[in-house]
């Protein structure tokens, strides 16, 4: 590939090669370098604070679909359901609850992965795997109809060892796959696994991933 062809471009080209979906990670950024990123074509974007997005929203093209990957507060839940095709980072039963109250009375569902902690980084969110099971073993799929989950998030720990990193994103994968045979067999909606990220997406592809989220390598030319 030439060595003009933009970061966009190639990140492009990588993500068809692997039939993954790529989410440009907008935190930070001003509009202006979000419309130019647009206009070579990008229409995902996400952000990691709901105040953020909310504000940037409403000034930018209205096909694009928003995503917020962040951790997302509950009594945020109201502010940000407007604008959001997908929340990356549902992550506790409490955070559950306030989605589908919200939803529900929206009478729209929203889309959500659910985040699995596989990074060894305490300050990282996510659901324990167990935790997990035992809530989904508990029904909380059919108490909560209006949060539709469409696959699973995570991010590896922030570290120079790739090989940890490949054995979280190897880990995070097989909790993918166990949840689509026990608990979603059947729903072609359960379909997402987002990893990956500016620093080691390209393991990630290598790993399965069909959505990654890359912000500092898609706005380097900004």
């Amino acid at each position: 590939m030439p060595e003009s062809t933009s970061p966009y471009a190639r990140l492009q080209a990588e993500c068809a090669l692997h039939n993954a979906t790529l989410v440009a990670v907008c935190k930070t950024r001003t509009t202006a370098e979000i419309l130019k990123l647009y206009q070579q074509g990008q229409r995902i974007f996400a952000e990691n604070r709901v105040q953020e997005l909310v504000a940037k929203a409403p000034s930018l093209p209205a096909d694009i679909e928003w995503h917020l990957i962040g951790h997302l507060q509950t009594n945020k839940v109201k502010t940000i359901l407007p604008y959001v095709t997908l929340i990356h980072s549902l992550d506790r039963e409490s955070l559950w609850t306030a989605l589908d109250r919200e939803a529900e009375k929206r009478r729209e569902p929203i889309s959500c992965l659910l985040q699995i902690k596989v990074a060894a980084e305490e300050s990282k969110f996510g659901w324990h795997m167990q935790d997990l099971r035992d809530q989904l073993a508990g029904g909380i799929l059919k108490r909560h109809p209006s949060v539709q989950i469409t696959g699973v998030m995570g991010m590896a720990t922030f570290t120079d060892d790739r090989e940890q990193v490949r054995r979280e994103m190897r880990e995070l994968h097989g909790y993918f796959e166990e949840l689509r045979a026990q608990y979603f067999s059947g729903d072609t909606g359960f379909r997402i696994l987002s990893m990956g990220m500016s620093g080691d997406y390209d393991i990630a592809l290598t790993e399965g991933s069909n959505m990654i989220r890359i912000g500092s390598l898609l706005f380097a030319d900004s």
